[in-house]
């Protein structure tokens, strides 16, 4: 089990952070006199412990690419068994925690445990490796990373190349595109890249781990969307040591191939056909440079969740958590999705003969590269928000706008 490490700042600044330090005890001379130190502003009360923390950054450094996410998912498991009666894995990986799975009426609270990664696609008979998408992976970002290449004897370190700016010409600079980004993993010969295991097919994930910024933004890869499932087991364990009993079955799901067409949500909603369904996903922070607020709305990290509007999501549950964010004074935004919300709550909405259903997004900066970024405040603020809905939603309760 390892400890988060909360680069930047050090142990020794994340323990004054959180409040562990002693007063200091000021000798003055020929008197030893205990002077009054101005007393510290309360810190606000945090819903995650280190054993929290110390599992976040477990899930997160781990690689679990679309349609290979069982490590992942083994993580995620072992760390819900303790708050769950029980569970299942269906054929394609998702992953079903279940508290009373007797009730008859089924709420689901959702996120996706996939990650947008690579394809070995083509070697050259120079060793050279092209590579394919699977997900929405960026080729911008792609030269001077670092990867790992996944195959049956074990990790391949490899690097995406790119000419030096020396040797490039201004006039006819090109950009990175499928066409022309290539991983280097050493090796001057096809055979020679065989022979280290790698074939057409393996899986490549960047090499990265999750980090602390300034105290208070959790950094990393994949924090799309395994954030949505820390905060989800959160809600469990919170629902657990609270001795909450829930008058209605709780589904906790982390739903496998989100990035590649909601295909895991699909497979899973006929599965369980639940009343009632709560999604979390990310949503873009708008305020960083290059970002257009008429585009995709004005949404900024540590201001809150992030709850949608458009035809997926279903009026009536959207307001019964309206109403539980403002009863329990937790901040929130608002966001218009139009069509379709492009997450897991689309597959929810419109499966299993129609499931009332709603989004709780998490914002979230630089989507799809390395260093996704959110707000400690806001993750805690979905896991607050996800658990107070649950304690205020009844067994039975009809969603239907009229009958």
């Amino acid at each position: 089990m390892s400890t988060p490490r909360f680069r930047g700042q050090g142990a020794a600044s994340f323990a004054a952070h959180h409040g562990r330090t002693k007063p200091a005890i000021h000798i003055m001379a020929k008197k030893t006199i205990a002077k009054k130190t101005p007393a510290k502003k309360a810190e606000p009360k945090t819903l995650l412990t280190k054993n929290s923390l110390d599992f976040l950054e477990r899930y997160l450094n781990n690689a679990s690419p679309t349609g290979f996410e069982s490590a992942g998912q083994k993580l995620w498991l072992d760390y819900l068994k303790p708050y769950v009666d029980d569970h299942f894995v269906d054929n394609y990986g998702t992953v079903v925690g279940v508290i009373n799975p007797t009730a008859k009426y089924k709420v689901v609270i959702e996120a996706h445990a996939d990650e947008i990664s690579w394809f070995v696609h083509y070697i050259t008979k120079e060793g050279f490796i092209y590579v394919r998408r699977n997900g929405g992976s960026d080729h911008i970002i792609a030269p001077s990373m670092r990867v790992n290449i996944h195959t049956d004897k074990g990790i391949v370190k490899a690097v995406f190349g790119w000419p030096a700016i020396h040797v490039r010409n201004g006039k006819t600079e090109v950009t990175p595109s499928l066409e022309n980004i290539f991983l280097d993993c050493g090796c001057t010969s096809k055979d020679e890249v065989e022979k280290l295991g790698v074939h057409v097919g393996c899986v490549i994930t960047y090499e990265d781990e999750f980090m602390v910024l300034n105290e208070r933004n959790f950094v990393g890869r994949a924090l799309d969307n395994r954030m949505g499932g820390f905060m989800i087991a959160e809600v469990a364990r919170l629902l657990k040591e609270n001795k909450v009993k829930l008058p209605f079955g709780l589904y906790i799901t982390n739903s496998v191939q989100e990035e590649v067409g909601l295909r895991g949500a699909e497979m899973i909603v006929e599965r369980i056909r639940p009343d009632v369904a709560i999604v979390t996903d990310v949503t873009h922070d708008t305020q960083t440079p290059m970002m257009n607020k008429i585009q995709n709305g004005d949404i900024a990290c540590g201001s809150g969740p992030a709850l949608s509007y458009g035809p997926a999501v279903h009026n009536n549950l959207l307001k019964h958590i309206l109403s539980t964010a403002q009863a329990e004074k937790i901040p929130f935004q608002r966001i218009a999705v139009s069509r379709a919300t492009g997450t897991d709550t689309d597959a929810f909405a419109y499966g299993a003969s129609g499931v009332p259903s709603a989004l709780i997004s998490l914002p979230l900066r630089y989507m799809h590269t390395t260093v996704e970024t959110v707000h400690r405040n806001d993750v805690e603020n979905v896991i607050r928000l996800i658990y107070a809905s649950l304690k205020a939603l009844k067994a039975g309760q009809d969603m239907r706008y009229f009958k």
